[in-house]
């Protein structure tokens, strides 16, 4: 399982997210993506970051944006039988 950030430089919720994701233990399953060098990100996330995404063939897996807190990560995890 890989999890996607969803980011940009200076984004200091960005960076609430990704320790959120460190103090879930899932720091080495996490690639950060910085929108700011893709226009098609940019435009679909440039006001909606963080958003963590996780890329899924067998089934759609829906995004967890901002805001969300160690609960609501845990519980996105578990519903998607990630955690």
């Amino acid at each position: 399982m890989l999890i996607t950030l969803y980011s940009t430089e200076g984004c200091h919720l960005c960076e609430q997210a990704y320790r959120l994701l460190v103090e879930a233990g899932l720091k080495d399953k996490v690639d950060i993506v910085d929108i700011a060098f893709d226009d098609a990100l940019f435009s679909r996330y440039g006001v909606t970051i963080p958003v963590l995404s996780i890329q899924n063939h067998v089934r759609n897996v829906p995004e967890l944006g901002w805001p969300f807190d160690t609960d609501s990560l845990k519980t996105w995890l578990i519903t998607n039988k990630l955690g």
